[in-house]
C-alpha cells in the first residue's frame, strides 16, 4: 500500500509537521528523504531495509557511493542529495559553534567535532584555534595517520597557532574504532603539546578524544 493511501495520522511527513522529527523512527526520518518506494514496496518499507541492509543509520550515512548507489531504491541523485544534507548539518554545528564561546557550549563543541571527525576511516588530529574570549577563529586538520609522538609535530601546532593568532585551542582527534578512551601515546603528545604552548602564552583548553561518546581529556584531569 502506498504511503498516501495510510491514514494521516500515520504519514511520516504529517506526524513530523505534527509531533516534530524526534517523534519518527529511523526508517520513517528516511523515508521522508526518500519520498517514493518501489514497486510493491512504500518508502517506509524500503527505509526498513536499507537500515537493515546498511546495518544502522551511521552504515546508511557513511556508505560510498559505489554501495550506496548499487541498494535497490537508490542512485546518483539520491547521493548527492543526501551528501548535501550531511554538509548542511556540519555547517549548522560549525555556525552554531561560531556565535559565542565554546566554554558556554562544550555540548555543541563535542557536536561539532563528532560531525567532523567520527566517521573518518584513519585518525585525524586537528585544532579548534579560539579568541582570547574563546570563540573560533578556525577549525584545521593538521595530521593524518596514528597519532603519536612522531607523527604530531608541536613544532607545526605552534605555526599554525601563530598563523592564526589564536589565545587558547581545543585539540581533538578521532578513534575510528569508536572507542574513545585516552591512551598513553594521547596522554604523552597532550602534555609535549600543552608545555610547547606554554612557551607563546597559548592555554590549552581541551584535548578531545572523537568516538561514541567523546571523552574530554580535561574533564578526566589529564592535561595537568
Amino acid at each position: 500500500m502506498a504511503i498516501t493511501d495510510w491514514p494521516c495520522d500515520e504519514r511520516p511527513r504529517e506526524r513530523l509537521l505534527k509531533f516534530g522529527a524526534a517523534a519518527l523512527s529511523d526508517a520513517e526520518l528516511f523515508a521522508i528523504f526518500l519520498r517514493t518506494g518501489v514497486a510493491g514496496r512504500s518508502a517506509v518499507d524500503l527505509a526498513r531495509d536499507l537500515l537493515a541492509h546498511f546495518g544502522s543509520v551511521r552504515g546508511l550515512l557513511n556508505a560510498s557511493q559505489t554501495d550506496f548507489t548499487a541498494a535497490k531504491g537508490l542512485g546518483d541523485a539520491k547521493f548527492a542529495q543526501l551528501q548535501a544534507v550531511l554538509e548542511l548539518a556540519r555547517r549548522h554545528f560549525a555556525e552554531e559553534l561560531s556565535a559565542g564561546s565554546v566554554m558556554d557550549s562544550p555540548e555543541t563543541t563535542r557536536r561539532f567535532l563528532q560531525a567532523e571527525l567520527r566517521d573518518a576511516t584513519q585518525e585525524v588530529f586537528a585544532v579548534l584555534f579560539l579568541d582570547s574570549q574563546h570563540r573560533v577563529l578556525a577549525f584545521e586538520r593538521l595530521f593524518y595517520g596514528t597519532i603519536n609522538q612522531a607523527a604530531v609535530h608541536p613544532r607545526e601546532v605552534v605555526k599554525a597557532v601563530l598563523r592564526h593568532n589564536a589565545a587558547a585551542v581545543i585539540l581533538a582527534h578521532n578513534h575510528p574504532s569508536g572507542v574513545a578512551e585516552p591512551s598513553r601515546a594521547d596522554h604523552d603528545i597532550t602534555l609535549r603539546l600543552r608545555d610547547a604552548l606554554n612557551l607563546i602564552e597559548v592555554r590549552l583548553l581541551d584535548h578531545i578524544i572523537v568516538g561514541n561518546p567523546c571523552v574530554s581529556m580535561a574533564e578526566r584531569g589529564l592535561l595537568i
